[in-house]
């Protein structure tokens, strides 16, 4: 359509200067009145035209989540991935759910996708952890634990075959996945002094926690034992991100209203950013390239922080929205910003444009406490209070 707009705009443009000449060749067949008609009749069409280009080209801006992954930096196809299942059609249609993941009985609290970006781990307060095919629906596992005010879990992005939750125990549980049957922890990472609010997988072998306590551990799976600690936020610490570029770097998001960046070699942080947001922070996330955290708070803001410049380079916020943001995540292509909210909806925001949300995905009967972003990014799940997960594509 925009290939056709083209040409008949060249089209008109031919047509005008044809005509013109035409009246230059023959002066006393029309009048000076006439070709000013004739002129202004060509500029209203080439104005029409052009204003019909620009709402198709607003319009292919708007591209959805699978379709704006699918592109890398040179714009490019990226290779064939395997959640075809997922994928947005090719009608165009925006964001809706494809999947509907039913199976807890109590608050979903924490979900996180596996590195083969079909399986996904969910943390209930009904005391289980459920393994999940996202394309199939199916439970694949389902682990009962020790404690059931679980507030976190993370999948293993490197092997698949572990997982690990944490909560009120102020204990980091892992799990061997792919048994029979998983009835106790692998390992017990416990050295934290308040609730544990997040934890992550770094490489192989190691984990990154946060905690009530204030505090940021890393640790040694295989002993068990903490290797650095991270101590300069001054109140809980909601959330960590791994960088996605640099495995020796990770942000944080604190009730203290700051996001730190730190360096895992030194203990100490590289970065801090607390003069923006007015309420605690609970939600980090790292944007695709790395050089950049975007953060959700209760001041029902998100922002973007860039670490080259060292400030904030966008504010994610709009009148009608008053609401806390419990978790944040990036799309692939860093294009979208989604964030769930305590109003039951997850909006996506245009990183490129921080005027209003792009999309709204409503769907959920209670609270989104968390969201993930597929790591191949064909899809985005959203986890609610009101015990159910769904899959948007």
């Amino acid at each position: 359509r925009l290939e056709l707009l083209l040409g008949r705009l060249r089209a008109a443009g031919a047509e005008g200067l044809t005509r013109s000449a035409a009246f230059m060749a023959a002066p006393g067949e029309k009048s000076g009145g006439g070709l000013a008609a004739k002129i202004a009749e060509v500029q209203s069409f080439t104005k029409r035209l052009k204003e019909q280009i620009a709402e198709i080209k607003r319009q292919k801006q708007g591209s959805c989540l699978s379709s704006a992954a699918e592109k890398g930096a040179n714009g490019k196809p990226l290779a064939e991935l395997p959640l075809n299942d997922l994928r947005n059609p090719t009608d165009g249609s925006c964001l809706r759910v494809r999947k509907r993941l039913q199976g807890h009985f109590g608050k979903v609290y924490a979900m996180h996708w596996a590195a083969d970006s079909k399986h996904l781990v969910s943390a209930s307060q009904d005391g289980k952890l459920i393994i999940w095919d996202g394309i199939t629906q199916r439970k694949e596992q389902a682990i009962p634990l020790r404690s059931s005010w679980v507030m976190t879990c993370a999948f293993d992005q490197q092997q698949g075959e572990w997982v690990a939750c944490g909560g009120l125990d102020n204990i980091c549980s892992i799990y061997k996945i792919n048994q029979q049957s998983v009835l106790r922890a692998s390992k017990e990472l416990s050295q934290h002094d308040g609730y544990l609010s997040c934890c992550r997988f770094v490489g192989n072998n190691e984990m990154l926690t946060a905690s009530g306590d204030a505090r940021c551990i890393h640790w040694d799976i295989e002993t068990a034992t903490p290797t650095l600690f991270f101590s300069e936020h001054a109140c809980d610490c909601m959330s960590v991100a791994i960088s996605p570029t640099n495995p020796n770097m990770f942000a944080s998001g604190s009730v203290d209203a700051s996001a730190k960046v730190w360096d895992l070699r030194t203990g100490k942080s590289t970065h801090t950013f607390d003069k923006y947001h007015s309420s605690d922070i609970n939600s980090v996330a790292f944007f695709p390239e790395g050089y950049s955290v975007g953060t959700g708070s209760d001041d029902s803001s998100c922002r973007l922080f860039d670490i080259r410049c060292y400030g904030e380079v966008a504010n994610f916020a709009a009148d009608h929205i008053s609401c806390g943001i419990t978790s944040v995540g990036f799309s692939k292509s860093g294009r979208l910003l989604f964030a769930g909210y305590d109003d039951y909806v997850c909006h996506a925001w245009d990183t490129s444009s921080d005027q209003q949300p792009k999309y709204k995905l409503q769907s959920h009967e209670n609270r989104v406490s968390c969201l993930g972003v597929t790591p191949n990014g064909h899809a985005v799940c959203t986890g609610s209070w009101d015990t159910l997960l769904k899959i948007w594509a």
